[in-house]
């Protein structure tokens, strides 16, 4: 291959190079060994699809339907370039029975469109929108593979890791936000043997790069003054993003921040008091001068303390996102618990109620992804209840060599 990226160079039999990736295919999930002929990204993709224990007989799952995948679309920056893609995309895809897909930064489809035919086969494998297709659930696959090595990335027949995906032929390419270079997600064109051609994969690379540019039109710098945001999730010392800046709190300043967030109606010098401090050891003056040092006269009223403006948190958004039972939005934007260090006993009840919510949806709602992110993130990973509900769905050794280790532990007598 002079184009390691391109899946099919001209002139080459796409049946015998079926023929070849096939058996290399088996060789690689019976030995474990990758013959020469597979490319060096796909190589590197199959390695990556089995340390992350993907079976070549698996399956993706769905995590988003209904509501939950209309409010997260709704919120995703793609949503603004999809007319876009449907303009560039559309008449393609339909024309030549293949399918135009969008995925967000973590694999999962957004958006799954195209000839109805199509269509209807693709449903048969979970092709389909609110799937995950990142490499950790579904293995070699363009969409999730672009944005995991963040590069245009052609994908034909079994060069894909999953065995029912091997009749498909894909390409796809990273979109990235034009502002900070962060990649938001992928755009996708997946049909058959006629999308293994280097023009298909110039094709999303170039849409890619028109929906950055639309991206930036719509998205023009923010002005000097933008609304204020906090950052107190797994943060012991809070960011506030005010006027432009960033500026890092400290432990106090961010529980008095954190509070006052959340009650736009303003609490007294007493209420403060008691939601901040367990003894009386703190006077109201002293109060009064964190809250001026904190804030200054601009963002400050009193009688009673209040903020001037609304400030946005992301613990705010969290909740919102819980309430509208978007769980998997919810826990994508769940950072840490919020303020981990703090004692004061306001802030213990919001850090505990925010929390105990997100844990009993995820509990609820069985997906094992969702359930392995928190299982293995600092603050899930001695939490019996969820690991005991991601041995349910998904009873692997190592989950349940884990769970059993934390129930030895609780069930050990102290002393």
């Amino acid at each position: 291959m002079t184009d390691p990226w391109v899946a099919l160079e001209p002139g080459a039999d796409p049946a015998e190079r079926v023929r070849v990736l096939r058996r290399a295919h088996e060789t690689f999930t019976t030995a474990g060994t990758v013959p020469r002929p597979v490319r060096s990204v796909v190589a590197e993709s199959w390695r990556r699809s089995a340390r992350a224990g993907v079976g070549p007989d698996g399956a993706a799952r769905v995590e988003l339907t209904d509501g939950d995948l209309g409010a997260y679309r709704a919120e995703h920056p793609l949503a603004r370039v999809m007319p876009l893609f449907r303009e560039l995309m559309g008449t393609f895809a339909a024309d030549g029975e293949h399918l135009l897909a969008v995925c967000d930064a973590d694999g999962r489809l957004l958006w799954v469109e195209g000839h109805p035919a199509t269509r209807r086969r693709a449903d048969r494998m979970n092709f389909v929108p609110g799937a995950r297709w990142s490499e950790t659930a579904v293995g070699t696959n363009a969409p999730g593979t672009a944005v995991a090595v963040d590069r245009p990335v052609q994908v034909f027949a079994a060069e894909h890791f999953i065995r029912r995906v091997q009749p498909w032929t894909c390409a796809a390419a990273p979109v990235h936000d034009p502002r900070t270079g962060r990649v938001l997600g992928a755009v996708d064109i997946t049909g058959g043997d006629r999308l293994a051609h280097p023009h298909s994969l110039g094709f999303v690379q170039a849409v890619a790069r028109a929906a950055e540019s639309q991206l930036a039109l719509l998205d023009p710098p923010a002005p000097a003054e933008e609304a204020p945001a906090l950052t107190a999730l797994g943060r012991d010392e809070a960011e506030l993003r005010l006027d432009g800046r960033g500026l890092r709190l400290g432990r106090r300043h961010s529980e008095l921040l954190v509070l006052l967030s959340r009650h736009p109606e303003g609490l007294t010098g007493d209420e403060l008091l008691c939601a901040l401090y367990e003894d009386e050891s703190v006077t109201p003056v002293t109060l009064r001068a964190e809250l001026v040092r904190l804030l200054g006269p601009g963002l400050l009223a009193s009688r009673p303390y209040r903020l001037t403006a609304p400030v946005e948190s992301d613990a705010a958004v969290v909740e919102r996102r819980l309430e509208a039972g978007a769980v998997t939005a919810a826990a994508g934007a769940y950072t840490g618990p919020l303020l981990p260090g703090s004692q004061a006993p306001a802030v213990v009840r919001l850090r505990r109620r925010l929390a105990d919510g997100l844990r009993a949806a995820l509990i609820g709602c069985q997906d094992p992804d969702l359930l392995a992110d928190w299982a293995h993130a600092p603050w899930g990973e001695d939490d019996v209840e969820v690991w005991r509900a991601l041995a349910a769905v998904r009873p692997t050794a190592v989950v349940r060599s884990r769970l059993a280790a934390l129930e030895a532990e609780f069930a050990a007598p102290v002393g």
